[in-house]
């Protein structure tokens, strides 16, 4: 049995209830789109009329005039009339036109920001199992289909039917039996029609799929070409790209053959419609009077302008409902994400803020039998219990993978945890406000992200409350002050994106002086002096010294080096608290510890004792 896409038949009440929940801020333009509508729809037969009127009494019948006198009256004043009622049917379709991409326009903008404001709210789980380009094709691509519900899709097309129907009650109206003669070619039309929007439609769904895999990919590599390029994968990284780019080609190309095969068989049955009505005049001119004959041909002139304006949205609707069809699957994909839960639920108001009057953290860490992992029942920390007083510094080592980083992603809530409980000056974290909480907690990463921007910018994070006084201060202490004057620009390089134009260790140095910036309650340093060459570790270790004074650390550092100073230590092997104590005490005890200050210092020559 042939399985059926998941994103078939999305066509649903509740989802299209759910996109002009967007246009309420804007009733008055959806209510002037339609009215406009309606005002268009009653235009359309108008010209038809004017058409056959003008053929019916103003040939030769100087009488019908109404203002003009002399030859050709009538027909001057019919063609000044025309002119008039063009000018207002051209206005009003403008106006009309430009309501509705309005109304798309509007709703996108306030749709993008919402999906937007939720996207950075989510948990960081949702960035380890999604693409970062599903997240740009949703945000960008799949939003941008949302305005063609607006611009080209619902109301075009209720204005488009109610064209039609004011067309075929003229026609009706004004001869029954010509109406039916010209429709009989319309069931191949209805057939096509069907067959037409069921292929497109497929079309478009692959599409959309490569166009979202062709972004996820781009985004990645790009993101990655550093390594693409080191190790010599371009030949084999195209091939790939070849391959996704193929299928964007592929279903692109089905969907332009539905048009090449539809609009011919439209053009087809709107000859066949004008043939029956050309031959049916034939046939009846020859047993007419002449007088009677005239008024024929004003109806049958009438009618192939009525055709004309008949065939035209109907040669469209087929596509607008598709472009409709493909909008409701992109704001179906849009509220997956508005939908999804999975972020930090915040505190109204912060308890400690309540204790401490609205001042900063102390700084007490405490960790209560936390249990944590990333994916399923892989924990990626078991059963941690530790308790670090405010103002001291804890160090965590141990072997790569053995659960460092996820404790101090856990203390400002990055992730949430499965068990336990990890509270600060003794309130539980869940009840701390987040915005408050991570304004008190400083993070130096191993892995340093800097934003296309300025110096300046990255250091304070456009953060208008930290002045320029500050700013140097901050950097004058880890003596990155003198290099940054030496930039083209100073303090307004612009580093680029990632920090392309800085090395590894100036961009951590910059990470480091954006850190001292917000003078946090809490500093987490993680790996942060990996990238710094020895000259330039002194100085740091000399500015950490000064700033972790009283104030509550975290460190993660493989150089051994770095931590001997610490008040606690805690040695951490697969997710597990394996021994924790002071530099002398775990040496003493010639366990972890020890063993890995033995296989480092053996490696530097220097006594693990020093």
């Amino acid at each position: 049995m042939k399985k059926k896409h998941p994103e078939k038949n999305t066509f649903k009440l509740a989802l299209l209830k759910r996109i002009f929940a967007f246009t309420n801020p804007y009733k008055q333009k959806i209510y002037a789109s339609i009215f406009l509508s309606i005002i268009l729809a009653l235009m359309a037969p108008i010209r038809p009329f004017l058409i056959q009127l003008t053929l019916n009494k103003g040939i030769g019948d100087e009488s019908t005039a109404l203002i003009l006198d002399g030859p050709g009256a009538f027909i001057i004043e019919i063609t000044i009339i025309q002119i008039i009622f063009l000018l207002i049917e051209t206005a009003t379709r403008y106006y009309f036109t430009f309501t509705t991409a309005s109304i798309g326009q509007s709703v996108v903008r306030d749709l993008r920001i919402q999906t937007y404001s939720k996207i950075i709210n989510l948990n960081l789980k949702q960035f380890d199992t999604t693409p970062i380009g599903s997240f740009t094709t949703r945000t960008i691509n799949d939003i941008e289909s949302v305005n063609d519900i607006f611009s080209d899709g619902l109301i075009p097309i209720i204005a488009d039917l109610l064209s039609i129907l004011s067309i075929l009650a003229y026609m009706f109206y004004t001869d029954w039996q010509i109406t039916l003669i010209c429709l009989l070619p319309f069931p191949i039309l209805i057939l096509a029609t069907l067959i037409f929007k069921e292929s497109v439609n497929k079309s478009f769904i692959r599409v959309r799929n490569a166009v979202a895999n062709l972004n996820s990919f781009v985004q990645e590599h790009l993101a990655g070409m550093s390594v693409i390029q080191t190790f010599a994968a371009e030949k084999r990284e195209e091939q790939k790209f070849e391959a996704i780019n193929k299928e964007h080609r592929n279903a692109n190309v089905k969907a332009i053959l539905a048009y090449s095969i539809f609009f011919p068989i439209v053009e087809l049955v709107s000859a066949l419609s004008i043939g029956l009505l050309v031959w049916w005049a034939a046939k009846e001119t020859l047993d007419l009077s002449p007088i009677a004959s005239q008024n024929i041909a004003g109806v049958i002139t009438s009618f192939i302008l009525c055709l004309s304006l008949l065939f035209r949205p109907l040669r469209m609707i087929a596509d607008k409902f598709n472009v409709l069809q493909m909008g409701m699957i992109a704001s179906e994909r849009v509220f997956k994400i508005l939908d999804n839960n999975d972020v930090a639920q915040n505190a109204t108001i912060s308890n400690i803020q309540k204790q401490n009057g609205g001042s900063k953290i102390t700084g007490e860490i405490e960790f209560n039998d936390v249990w944590f992992s990333y994916i399923g029942d892989s924990f990626a920390l078991k059963n941690i219990s530790f308790n670090l007083p405010a103002g001291q510094t804890l160090a965590i080592v141990g072997s790569t993978g053995s659960g460092k980083t996820s404790i101090v992603n856990l203390i400002n809530r990055l992730y949430e945890i499965n068990k336990g409980a990890i509270t600060i000056d003794k309130i539980d974290i869940k009840n701390i406000e987040l915005d408050f909480l991570r304004s008190n907690i400083s993070v130096v990463l191993q892995d340093i992200f800097l934003f296309s921007g300025s110096v300046l910018d990255n250091l304070t994070l456009r953060n208008p409350a930290i002045s320029m006084e500050q700013v140097i201060e901050a950097t004058k202490l880890i003596k990155l002050h003198d290099f940054i004057l030496r930039l083209p620009g100073g303090y307004d390089f612009n580093v680029m994106e990632r920090g392309a134009t800085l090395s590894m260790g100036q961009r951590q140095l910059l990470s480091f002086a954006r850190a001292i910036l917000f003078n946090p309650s809490i500093l987490i340093l993680d790996e942060a002096t990996s990238s710094i060459d020895t000259e330039s570790e002194i100085l740091i270790q000399q500015a950490i010294e000064k700033l972790i004074s009283g104030r509550t650390s975290v460190i993660i550092a493989h150089r051994l080096s770095t931590i001997r100073k610490a008040d606690s230590i805690i040695v951490l092997d697969k997710g597990e608290i394996v021994e924790m104590g002071s530099h002398e005490t775990l040496l003493s005890k010639k366990g972890h510890y020890f063993q890995l200050c033995q296989t480092q210092f053996s490696e530097g020559g220097t006594n693990i004792k020093s």
